[in-house]
């Protein structure tokens, strides 16, 4: 699928390319539901970020015995030598260099609404999370699968595997407006192809691109402020104080005593528990920054999806190739 080139459509100095990389939406259907069939039966929205290139060939991320990745490796410990602390529960902190052309690195983000902002709407921010960050993909695998449980109220639960929604190419960048600098997170579907239906594409606004300028909270700041707390849900009170990200001091440092930073780096994202807000900016990518996102044009063929190539059946692939609920 390729790393989401761009190509500038007019003069455009003061736009600065810092990532770019894969985008991969998914979302899962309501508790005890087999299938979705309209947003009311969603429960999730997921979105996986895979950065390929950028400024540099390295990304700084958390250390890999900190939060649900150290947690994966505890476990693994466990099973071999008998010791396993538990540290599934705690955000991301510390510090690692990735070489993300030797090796994959994947965000795994929830989204505190079931759907994107629509972009091409003015609207209350949206927030999300970093739920995982890891460099194997068979923990993101683990994360889409289905799951049964009990509860003590409501007995046996069970939730479906989540349902692959889009594919396609994604930058973040740095826009000086003259006035002020701010991050964009932009991104191009290549599937599902034009042509094919979109349903739960529109119904997500998971649109074919979109532009949000992307905002990075404070972990240091309290989350019960009103502004952030009405940020996309009356009910959202950010994470607990455990699971927040604890960024190393040079990237803290960047906040001062602000409550929200440009995702400048992206490392930032390279921490479970990093929460951020997505602000929608535009639904016409080269309209807004000059620039045209090119991906490898036209596909429908299954073997071109760099999604079903990374992760298999584990989620199913309808709603991506025909857009179509299931």
């Amino acid at each position: 699928m390729g790393q989401g080139k761009e190509v500038k459509t007019r003069d455009e100095p003061n736009v600065h390319t810092q990532e770019r990389g894969e985008i991969y939406f998914f979302y899962r259907p309501k508790v005890d539901k087999e299938e979705a069939h309209s947003a009311d039966d969603v429960q999730k929205l997921y979105i996986v970020l895979r950065p390929e290139s950028g400024d540099r060939c390295t990304e700084e991320k958390q250390a890999p015995d900190s939060g649900k990745e150290g947690a994966k490796r505890a476990k693994h410990d466990h099973d071999v030598k008998g010791s396993r602390p538990d540290k599934e529960g705690e955000g991301g902190h510390g510090s690692q260099e990735v070489n993300i052309k030797k090796e994959p690195l994947l965000r795994f983000i929830v989204m505190g609404k079931k759907s994107l902002p629509d972009p091409g709407k003015k609207s209350r921010p949206y927030w999300g999370f970093v739920e995982m960050l890891t460099t194997r993909i068979e923990d993101i695998k683990d994360a889409l699968k289905g799951v049964e449980y009990d509860t003590a109220t409501k007995g046996h639960r069970h939730t479906s595997p989540a349902r692959a929604l889009g594919e396609g190419v994604y930058q973040i960048l740095k826009h000086n407006t003259g006035r002020k600098t701010h991050t964009h997170l932009i991104y191009k579907l290549e599937f599902p192809p034009e042509g094919e239906q979109n349903e739960p594409q529109e119904s997500l606004n998971v649109e074919r691109e979109a532009s949000f300028i992307i905002q990075i909270k404070n972990p240091d700041q309290h989350a019960g402020s009103s502004q952030f707390r009405h940020a996309g849900s009356s009910q959202f009170r950010g994470l607990k104080s455990k699971r927040k990200a604890v960024f190393p001091a040079h990237l803290q440092g960047q906040f001062g005593q602000l409550r929200y930073s440009e995702a400048d780096p992206p490392d930032f994202l390279n921490y479970e528990g990093c929460e951020f807000l997505l602000v929608a900016a535009s639904d016409d990518i080269e309209e807004e920054l000059g620039l045209e996102l090119k991906t490898e044009g036209e596909l429908s063929d299954a073997s071109c999806s760099d999604l079903l190539r990374t992760f298999g059946e584990t989620a199913s692939a309808s709603p991506l190739l025909k857009g179509t609920w299931v």
